[in-house]
């Protein structure tokens, strides 16, 4: 059902930080730890194997029962891509074998069948989203099937307020086929950019002319198309001041409308294909520091409002409106104008999340088509949120997307005392208030111009799980999260 939201105070985009109040780097450095991106509490790293297929279907019933004609939104993973990029930490599936993807769209199409069987077409779909992996590994043919199946047994919003989305790899579009994806059904686009730099690129084994991705974005603003974003990656190897202006440069001056400037994170113990990057040509913490301020500085400068942790949009745009209002969310796909809306996830590894519940696919190809094959939905692992777990997520939501929390209304909704019940968090953030990342007033928690550089440090006051204490052999384990900054 559509969660209701916490605190509806809006963070006017006047009060977004501009480069002179960006955090000294002394305060940076001591926040800058390992933890949670907050797309969704609790993080996937608490799912449960033992919440299985029997729990999502009782808890698509429960949500049903109360929001028969709530929105929906809908994620879809396409796992594929040709060849691995070293930075990258997707669940994927690395081939050049196109009829692969021909196997996948048949289980896929019966896992939409099924789905579609736990919810009524009342509930109509304003938010699509084609992720991977690669989208485009995908035919212009096959993505219509796949569009028109989805059709077929979902109500697919057909209103311009919209959002059906999918992410390219420039190296696998022509324009002529981004001239095709508005007839799908597709109403904006998220292009994979993440550096322009060659000697980058090769260390990252992402070659990608800056000229052909030039001419998809320019392409797609003289198309149909409500928006069209941008990924760059900060931190990764050779990456220098000079060369990263430069990147910003030619994207500047193509002007999308939104751009994720996202910080690489350096887990190779998780992510395998990360092993193949030498260490010794990323950038020092005081290097990375500097390109993020570098972008921070030139996006602002240009007009870009910053809505959040790593997401910039031109004025106008829904998420600065959304900024505005008071309501903009954050699900899988990070800053969102639908966050609250219950999510199917479908595919390969695919998250969703329907009311009080979290749900996910078996995670590799061969157990995804398994249970597929066994004629029943594939989840393999997920979690009921406790009541506990549903106060904690509505602070922390404020927080992330609003910049403020008001006791009074997460005392009404869940009927607490909120300086009682969370007097060790209220404590804790005495010390993020004498470093001027947050303001503590009698009634509220604001996050200051300098503290919302660093949401992530302060939402983490407020998650129960980190606070547990750790086994000790899990002391000298691989840290489970990106670092903050």
């Amino acid at each position: 059902m559509r969660m209701p939201v916490a605190d509806a105070i809006p963070l006017p985009p006047a009060t977004v930080p501009a480069a002179a109040t960006f955090p000294e780097t002394d305060l940076l450095r001591r926040y800058d730890r390992p933890g949670p991106r907050y797309t969704s509490y609790p993080t996937a790293l608490e799912f449960d194997p033992r919440f299985g297929e029997a729990d999502y279907r009782a808890a698509a019933a429960r949500c049903n029962a109360g929001a028969g004609r709530d929105p929906l939104s809908l994620y879809v993973h396409i796992p594929f891509c040709a060849s691995p990029c070293f930075f990258c930490g997707c669940t994927k599936v690395i081939t050049r074998q196109m009829p692969l993807a021909e196997t996948y769209l048949e289980r896929l199409y019966r896992e939409i069948e099924r789905q579609s069987m736990l919810f009524p077409r009342s509930r109509v779909v304003e938010q699509l989203h084609l992720g991977g992996g690669t989208p485009t590994f995908l035919s212009a043919g096959q993505l219509a099937d796949l569009m028109g199946h989805l059709g077929r047994h979902f109500a697919l919003s057909s209103t311009p307020e919209r959002e059906f989305s999918i992410e390219i790899d420039p190296r696998t579009v022509t324009t002529r086929t981004l001239s095709q994806l508005p007839d799908i059904g597709f109403n904006r686009v998220s292009l994979g950019v993440q550096d322009f730099d060659p000697a980058v690129q090769a260390a990252v084994n992402r070659v990608q002319p800056a000229a052909q991705t030039m001419q998809l974005i320019d392409a797609a603003k003289r198309g149909d198309f409500k928006s069209i974003s941008v990924d760059l990656i900060y931190g990764l190897p050779l990456q220098t001041e000079a060369s990263f202006e430069r990147t910003l440069d030619l994207l500047l001056a193509a002007r999308p409308d939104r751009i994720a400037a996202y910080s690489y994170a350096h887990l190779p113990q998780r992510f395998k294909p990360q092993r193949r990057i030498r260490t010794d040509q990323l950038p020092s913490p005081e290097e990375k520091l500097a390109l993020l301020q570098l972008t921070v500085r030139r996006l602002t400068g240009a007009g870009y409002v910053y809505i959040g942790m790593d997401h910039f949009a031109l004025p106008g745009d829904e998420l600065v409106k959304a900024a505005e209002r008071g309501d903009l969310q954050r699900n899988f796909q990070g800053y969102s104008t639908h966050g609250d809306t219950d999510l199917i996830g479908f595919g390969m590894s695919a998250i969703g999340r329907i009311g009080e519940s979290y749900a996910q696919n078996a995670r590799s190809l061969t157990d995804y088509c398994a249970a597929i094959d066994a004629d029943g939905l594939a989840i393999r692992r997920g979690l009921r949120l406790s009541a506990e777990d549903l106060l904690r997520r509505d602070v922390i939501a404020a927080l992330m997307c609003r910049g403020q929390l008001r006791f009074s209304d997460v005392e009404a909704r869940h009927a607490i005392d909120f300086a009682a019940h969370f007097s060790r968090e209220v404590a804790a953030l005495q010390t993020l208030a004498a470093d001027g990342l947050v303001t503590l007033e009698a009634d509220r928690i604001q996050v200051t111009a300098a503290g919302r550089y660093l949401l992530r440090a302060v939402a983490m006051v407020f998650d129960a799980y980190l606070s547990q204490p750790a086994a000790p052999a899990a002391v000298s384990a691989p840290p489970r999260y990106s670092r903050v900054v």
